[in-house]
């Protein structure tokens, strides 16, 4: 039996969970082998792992639809457990900052958002151009818009393709912005400029050089790790360990892209040979099928794969 706790802060709870728990208690009826207990603002579910997960998402689509529009009932809820996921692969994973849909657009970019909720680390390897990026970025903006966690926590290697940043001129914000630049784009993208300045500012946001997390244990967090394949085997070791309670961890990397030393070794290639039969730890390879750039590019990555 698995158990999951949701908090329901900042939400009127009589209206949400209905007289006596009356809305809560029609998902119970719909997922009989689940039993759901709410206690002062939160929600436990309890069961087989894979209703667990379907309730989950019922649950958190009924507080996205009470958020906006205040008002739950019998006929909003069973209309949730029987259509809400229906058409999930068209669902957007979330409204960017202009209301523009973020969408997962390739069957391999679905299979991020489906093993992202299974996992509470996952793999996403593929080369260039292919979203996994974006599609992970957004994730961690929708569960933060969610409250599933506290803050979003985005890093990357900034030792790529020969250059030191001791060897860069400028302050040290002035030398990794650079190499975060596609982060910045991606989350420009999803929330409003001003909102996304102030999310950072105050930590809730926090994009850093991958040393930074030394030391560290990262809870209630989204934790992204980009360009991994650019990471040696300690530090990818390090990172990983940094793992803290209701977080979730997504690393993405390309494997044809390594800019490290002749003498290192990608800690992307040595985890994906030692990680990939841990239960909890999911791994998607996307290929040349999921490039979203110029129609060239695929063709460029399919004579280069190919040689």
């Amino acid at each position: 039996m698995v158990e999951k706790v949701i908090n329901l802060n900042d939400i009127e709870l009589v209206g949400f969970l209905g007289v006596e728990n009356k809305n809560i208690q029609e998902i119970e009826i719909a997922f009989p082998k689940t039993k759901i207990v709410s206690r002062g603002n939160k929600i436990s579910i309890k069961g087989n792992k894979d209703q667990l997960i379907e309730v989950e998402k019922i649950i958190r689509s009924l507080m996205v639809h009470f958020d906006k529009f205040g008002k739950i009932n019998k006929k909003i809820v069973l209309n949730h457990i029987k259509n809400g996921f229906s058409n999930e692969e068209n669902e957007p994973i979330l409204y960017g900052s202009s209301g523009k849909k973020i969408i997962a657009k390739t069957s391999n970019q679905k299979k991020i958002v489906e093993l992202h909720s299974k996992n509470d680390l996952l793999f996403v390897i593929g080369p260039a151009g292919t979203g996994k990026t974006y599609v992970s970025v957004a994730l961690g903006v929708k569960a933060l818009k969610e409250k599933k966690v506290k803050k979003i926590i985005i890093t990357r290697p900034v030792v790529e393709a020969g250059e030191n940043l001791g060897f860069l001129p400028g302050d040290l914000q002035d030398k990794i912005d650079p190499y975060l630049k596609p982060i910045y784009d991606a989350l420009e993208d999803m929330i409003p400029i001003q909102k996304m300045r102030k999310l950072i500012e105050n930590k809730t946001i926090e994009i850093a050089p991958l040393a930074y997390m030394r030391g560290r244990t990262l809870k209630n967090a989204f934790i992204l790790l980009d360009e991994a394949q650019n990471t040696t085997q300690s530090q990818l070791k390090m990172f990983l360990t940094r793992l803290g309670e209701n977080s979730k961890m997504i690393v993405t990397g390309d494997i044809s892209q390594i800019d490290l030393r002749k003498n290192q070794s990608s800690g992307l290639i040595d985890a994906q040979n030692k990680l990939n039969k841990i239960t909890g730890i999911g791994f998607i390879h996307l290929d040349s099928t999921d490039v979203l750039r110029h129609n060239l590019v695929k063709k460029i990555l399919d004579k280069y794969q190919s040689s």
